[in-house]
């Protein structure tokens, strides 16, 4: 009788056993899918391409800064799937922007997913999506809805043009007693935004044209009167940036001061790129930033956070107390010391035609520039911005 009881209550722990194992296989796919829509197995960053014929505008993944996987043709592959749902793709960067934190995100999390776990990115098992960087051209990522930069937001940029370096370092001293308020100035985008590889172009007549690297914040929602301390909850991701300035300003004849258009706005002078890094995959600038220029291998800027008179979140406030900001908007931190126009750190000289930029994020990427000379351009009334050169003395 008690042989017979421990066969029964075996029996039974059996089944239940095998209840379990079977209930486990069915609810894996779904455990396993949520878990993935929660996370990447890689970071990634997110650019725009040409891959398709000239004028083509693709959104890409970019993975291990190599690999370039279509989101569009991923995400239809994806769906094959009746594990994944349909879900529609942004026609642009700011569109993708706007809805990445209200589900998008983890759609890009499901297709990263699916490649590297798949071992779609593998030369031998590699997806017709999915292509080496340097056979594809690289664009700038988004043409932002505005462009706010700002100006003297660091400590060793401080009076840097027209002082030895004793005298710069007594300016930021003084200004580290009394930081202010940031100062802030829209800087034009479309016909000024370039990308990877697109040459600066130096107006003609124009032989002042000056460097600065910047870390640019790409702005996730909409943003107004917003402070500092819930500022990282506005940021979608960050770049590399590069506000070329024209040092040459007006004709001394002409109304007088500064000319922020002249100084900030010619075509070409607002790179961006070469891709958006999203924050959970940069971190806090405020403690890692690191931007760098060298211009023909030479290290003509490098600068961190502790050199920031005003943080990218007190950025964020003071800008949105002035203007609304909108998904896809840029900021711009400003640029430290080592500009062509100071004399602080060594002699003034300017970009010249044949050289080459490098202006470079740790953790985000390397923007690589050619810098040419524009043509002469056609007779006109003569309206227009003369060539330095003709400046009276």
């Amino acid at each position: 009788m008690m042989c017979m009881e421990k066969i029964i209550i075996k029996g039974r722990k059996m089944r239940r056993t095998l209840f379990l194992i079977v209930l486990s296989a069915c609810l894996s796919p779904i455990s396993l899918s949520a878990q993935n829509a929660m996370s990447s197995v890689e970071p990634f960053k997110l650019g725009t391409f040409e891959i398709h014929g000239e004028g083509d505008k693709t959104i890409g993944i970019v993975l291990r800064d190599q690999l370039i996987v279509e989101l569009d043709a991923a995400n239809m592959a994806l769906e094959k799937s009746p594990d994944y749902p349909a879900i529609p793709m942004p026609g642009n960067m700011r569109e993708l922007i706007s809805r990445y934190e209200y589900g998008l995100k983890y759609r890009l999390y499901e297709l990263v997913n699916y490649v590297v776990n798949n071992d779609r990115l593998s030369a031998r098992n590699r997806a017709d999506f999915v292509h080496d960087v340097g056979d594809i051209r690289t664009l700038a990522p988004l043409m932002p809805g505005k462009m706010l930069n700002a100006a003297v937001n660091f400590y060793s940029h401080v009076q840097e043009s027209g002082t030895t370096f004793e005298e710069q370092a007594a300016a930021a001293a003084e200004r580290r007693a009394n930081r202010g308020i940031p100062y802030l100035f829209i800087k034009p985008t479309e016909g000024a935004v370039i990308g990877q590889g697109d040459a600066v172009v130096l107006p003609y007549g124009r032989d002042r044209i000056d460097w600065e690297v910047e870390l640019a914040v790409v702005i996730g929602r909409t943003a107004k009167y917003v402070s500092a301390d819930d500022a990282e909850d506005y940021i979608f991701g960050y770049m590399v940036s590069l506000d070329i300035s024209d040092r040459g300003g007006r004709p001394p004849n002409s109304r007088p001061g500064s000319d922020w258009l002249v100084g900030k706005g010619h075509d070409t002078f607002a790179p961006l790129g070469p891709w958006i890094v999203p924050k959970e995959f940069y971190g806090d600038p405020m403690e890692n930033l690191e931007q760098v220029l060298e211009l023909d291998g030479e290290v003509m800027q490098r600068a961190g956070p502790g050199d920031m008179i005003h943080s990218i979140y007190e950025l964020i406030e003071y800008g949105t107390s002035i203007i609304t900001m909108y998904p896809g908007d840029v900021l711009n931190n400003g640029t430290s010391g080592g500009t062509g126009n100071g004399t602080a750190y060594r002699e003034r000289r300017f970009l010249q035609p044949g050289e080459t930029i490098e202006a470079s994020i740790e953790g985000i990427g390397t923007l690589v520039l050619p810098v040419a000379a524009e043509e002469i351009p056609p007779e006109r009334t003569g309206s227009f911005l003369p060539p330095v050169a003709s400046y009276a003395p």
